[in-house]
């Protein structure tokens, strides 16, 4: 009897150091979670179009920013919405990507978007990317979502004014953005859904073509991330597919305009784009992975016969050429930006996807403490 007394005892004092350990384990505060929820309906060719091609520039502007002197890490999640093909019971909604930290998976998902006609349920939606998305429950933390489209908000049997009250009551913020006449959006409930959870309502035009303007830094950015691919190194049973969707992603900004291209490269010299799942000089120089503990099959053909001194060394290179690689296009890019203050104030002005989703990241992002 004594004995079980002890070891009750024991099991409920453990128990409460668990619960204790858990309650105080700090969290990731510089963490901003983003959702985007996007309407591919029969007529939403546009905003696809958009979505796809400044995915990065957004990323690029995030980038920018620190909290406390640190840089955030970034998780993207997406959702599309309102296509036929996808079953009523489903309310024509599915989940993409989770919220993820692979930012070439977005892009390669985003690509890969096609419009067919149907019925836009946002209320739905939003209520799926709540229940079904990872959101961290401290409210320290950005947590933002997304949604486009040009439906009205009250579409569908689920509520949007329950879906946003419960988005905001859970931190999550819920911006509305939508593709047409900025009255016709606030008379469809999209400014009432914004309002409703702390938002902001915006209108855009979606089928608005990204107008590039040539920078003298161009082209050498575009060299020096083709030096920056061979500093990845491949590694493990993901390793050969996630690096090949590396360089399809680099094509699909390519194809798509030499804005995105650029844009692109500035996100890889970024803290944002992340990648020690499958890259063996990330995960190393970020502590995660113990070289001479990588079974030999997951490396590299280039690295299997090498001593374990020659694999650190060759490591070590590998993330020495890419920091400088990235320093450079960074330098490049902070040039870059200045040329196209002046050469933009020529143009008129974009009234497309990435200046509103921008515009609310800044003004979200600095009442959370960050500064840009």
């Amino acid at each position: 009897m004594k004995r079980f007394l002890i070891l009750t005892l024991l099991l409920l004092t453990l128990a409460q150091f668990n619960v204790y350990s858990q309650a105080v384990q700090p969290s990731d505060e510089n963490l901003i979670q983003m959702a985007i929820l996007l309407d591919t309906s029969g007529s939403m060719e546009g905003l696809i179009e958009q979505a796809k091609t400044q995915l990065w520039k957004i990323v690029n502007e995030l980038a920018i920013s620190k909290r406390n002197g640190k840089s955030p890490k970034l998780e993207v999640g997406l959702y599309e919405y309102g296509k036929s093909s996808i079953s009523q019971k489903e309310n024509y909604l599915r989940m993409i990507v989770p919220l993820t930290v692979d930012l070439d998976k977005v892009s390669d998902e985003l690509f890969k978007l096609t419009t067919n006609g149907g019925d836009e349920y946002c209320g739905a939606v939003i209520k799926a990317s709540l229940d079904g998305l990872k959101w961290n429950k401290d409210n320290k933390i950005l947590k933002l979502i997304f949604i486009a489209g040009n439906e009205p908000f009250t579409q569908g049997e689920t509520d949007y004014k329950k879906s946003c009250k419960e988005a905001i009551a859970k931190g999550i913020i819920v911006n509305t953005v939508f593709c047409g006449n900025l009255d016709e959006g606030v008379r469809t409930n999209w400014k009432d859904g914004a309002d409703l959870a702390d938002g902001q309502y915006m209108n855009i035009d979606h089928n608005q073509q990204l107008v590039y303007i040539k920078a003298p830094q161009d082209e050498e950015i575009l060299t020096l991330n083709k030096k920056l691919n061979d500093t990845y190194i491949a590694y493990g049973s993901a390793g050969r597919e996630k690096k090949e969707n590396q360089m399809r992603q680099d094509s699909n900004a390519a194809s798509a305009n030499k804005e995105t291209e650029v844009q692109r490269a500035v996100t890889k010299s970024s803290k944002l784009y992340e990648n020690s799942a499958w890259d063996l000089a990330d995960a190393y120089d970020k502590g995660k992975v113990d070289i001479n503990s990588i079974d030999e099959k997951d490396l590299p053909e280039e690295m299997k016969k090498m001593t374990k001194k020659e694999r650190e060394d060759y490591i070590n290179k590998k993330i020495k050429e890419r920091e400088e690689i990235q320093n450079k296009i960074n330098n490049l890019n902070k040039q870059r930006e200045e040329y196209l203050i002046n050469e933009r104030k020529k143009s008129a002005g974009s009234n497309t996807l990435d200046k509103a989703m921008i515009n609310a990241i800044r003004s979200q992002a600095v009442k959370k403490g960050y500064a840009f």
